[in-house]
């Protein structure tokens, strides 16, 4: 299954028995939108909610750090997902949250997973069928994960590994120029980081660019896709579109910062200022 796939893709492929459309929806505090309410009111038919937030580690002071596999097993399988589904993963702003649900399923060792290019905008711009009723009952699955460590980074991997840091957080945020939206976090960023604003590898529809494209941005930051990376942000959230970019490219060895600069941010680590 490809890693990206059209609305005209799945449009033709909504209905067939192993096929889960999930909404991915999230959004900062900041935005004050409530995306599970804003998908009880519209989503493509048949899609589950993917709460980001809810399937973590709730046990971390750290904002929707990855949960343990036991945990992702459940919560999976509630979503009535088993390890020969196809899934498909949206969200309501074209491509923000529905990379982090990509990489998750990825991470638990599951690779027939897919981001909706353009999101529900696109589809809602096709004027495509949508669903605002009660949320039927789904039948459970059953997910088994296989954790794949390499593809998650600590804040001490991070550290200790000479590795190139890309940050997926705006110019202004990145420089230190920028408070950050959560208290007690420094602003700045990793020493030696460089700097790829996820925005950069979209289109204006919130569709992904074509792969020279994407080749050409992180080219223009210096980035060697043949050589190891770690991928960051805010809090692990939009480094997942830079690890799907990455994904496009054919660059093979990368892997997320989970805990990104809510963790480092507000730690005793070092911190760097300026471009």
């Amino acid at each position: 299954m490809k890693n990206l796939v059209s609305t005209d893709w799945l449009a033709d492929h909504l209905y067939t028995d192993d096929l889960v459309v999930l909404d991915a929806s999230w959004h900062l505090p900041s935005a004050k939108r409530d995306a599970k309410k804003e998908f009880l009111a519209c989503r493509i038919p048949g899609a589950r909610f993917f709460d980001i937030d809810d399937i973590s580690d709730r046990s971390s002071p750290l904002p929707h750090m990855l949960p343990t596999p036991a945990v992702f097993e459940a919560k999976a399988s509630a979503l009535g997902i088993s390890n020969t589904t196809r899934i498909v993963a949206y969200d309501s702003v074209g491509l923000f949250s529905a990379a982090r649900c990509w990489w998750m399923f990825k991470v638990f060792g599951h690779d027939a997973v897919a981001v909706l290019d353009g999101g529900l905008p696109k589809w809602l711009a096709e004027e495509r069928t949508i669903e605002d009723s009660e949320v039927p009952q789904i039948s459970v699955g059953h997910f088994n994960a296989r954790f794949r460590p390499v593809m998650v980074m600590s804040i001490d991997d991070v550290a200790r590994l000479r590795v190139q840091i890309v940050d997926a957080r705006s110019a202004p945020r990145f420089q230190g120029k920028e408070a950050e939206p959560r208290p007690g976090v420094r602003p700045g960023h990793i020493p030696g980081a460089k700097n790829v604003h996820y925005a950069s590898l979209l289109n204006a529809d919130g569709t992904m660019r074509t792969t020279p494209e994407i080749q050409a941005v992180f080219a223009s930051a210096e980035v060697d896709p043949r050589k190891p990376l770690v991928t960051s942000c805010g809090s692990g959230v939009t480094a997942a579109i830079l690890s799907l970019g990455l994904t496009m490219i054919g660059a093979e060895n990368h892997a997320l910062y989970d805990g990104s600069w809510a963790e480092w941010g507000a730690s005793e680590k070092a911190v760097a200022t300026g471009p």
